[in-house]
């Protein structure tokens, strides 16, 4: 059955968004493992420069930095793109919540700053019908709470652990919805691998100003492979996200950033060997629910849209 032109968006940008989340989920995975032997400020510096070298390549080679047509002679067009003011706000948005974050995992237990950053979605889903005014149903906003429930159930957050670190985890949450915000009301001329481009760029020059004030250590041959590879998945969830952000309605499609966590889950047990309880396979089921519903309301809103079309 062919999908209507905003049930198609949707369906994109919900695969999009999953394919976002296991590539960050990898790049997590990768991170935690140097980590043990790297500082944190470091890590994320080398870990950009070589996200930023492979995107300007992939950027280069896709022809994002010249007029359509043109030799690469004009490529004074695509550094405009990247110099444009809603572009390089989300990027700075991309950088705060991303330092903000991590200076807050680093500081807080990891179950409760998990907590406070799966609650995006909700926020983007307001901001969605605030600012763009985009109809989302009573049955939608359920999904979304009870996806948002099943994280608790699964990250089990502890009361008595939330302090100031938390407060400095929302605001960083706030800024990821903001930035998702930022993304939708970039001019769709501004190719997604130039934005990708801009936020890397952005997080690597926060990065190296937290580096000065760390230290540096020289990294060994295998620290630089892991994040070599740590990047390739990380510049795919940059450019994937953002390609998400920009297809369909952000209220449908922002939800299915709960599915990193299903991946994290089935990381740490492949991994690590860490079998959820009994607690968190409830969690799981809601986080699926919630997912299969939206998906199912997507597909019977595409089938009216279909018979309202042939009438």
């Amino acid at each position: 059955m062919p999908l209507t032109a905003p049930s198609f968006a949707n369906r994109r940008g919900i695969i999009a968004m999953c394919t976002a989340m296991a590539c960050f989920v990898t790049n997590d995975a990768l991170v935690k493992y140097t980590s043990e032997s790297m500082a944190s400020a470091q890590l994320i510096f080398i870990r950009g420069l070589f996200a930023t070298a492979l995107l300007l390549a992939v950027a280069t080679a896709q022809g994002a930095f010249t007029w359509p047509g043109q030799r690469a002679r004009c490529a004074t067009h695509g550094l405009r793109h990247l110099l444009d003011r809603r572009v390089l706000l989300r990027a700075g948005l991309d950088a705060f919540a991303t330092v903000a974050y991590l200076t807050a995992l680093f500081n807080m237990q990891i179950g409760n700053a998990t907590a406070i950053n799966m609650a995006a979605p909700l926020f983007i889903t307001l901001i969605a019908v605030l600012a763009l005014g985009e109809k989302v149903s009573p049955a939608r906003w359920v999904a979304v709470a009870c996806g948002f429930a099943g994280v608790l159930l699964i990250v089990q957050p502890a009361g008595d652990a939330f302090n100031s670190w938390a407060l400095l985890c929302l605001l960083g949450t706030l800024a990821h919805a903001g930035r998702d915000l930022m993304t939708r009301v970039i001019d769709k001329s501004v190719p997604s691998i130039l934005i990708t481009v801009a936020t890397a760029v952005a997080v690597t020059v926060l990065a190296a100003a937290w580096t000065a004030l760390q230290g540096w250590h020289a990294p060994s041959a295998r620290q630089l492979a892991l994040l070599a590879a740590a990047s390739v998945f990380l510049s795919g969830g940059y450019y994937l996200i953002i390609v998400g952000m920009r297809e369909g309605e952000m209220s449908v499609i922002a939800p299915f950033r709960y599915t990193g966590l299903l991946y994290a889950l089935l990381v740490g047990w492949v991994v690590w060997r860490n079998v959820p309880n009994a607690l968190a396979w409830t969690g799981i089921v809601l986080l699926m629910g919630a997912g299969l519903y939206i998906l199912r309301s997507e597909r019977n809103r595409a089938r009216v849209g279909l018979e309202a079309a042939a009438d």
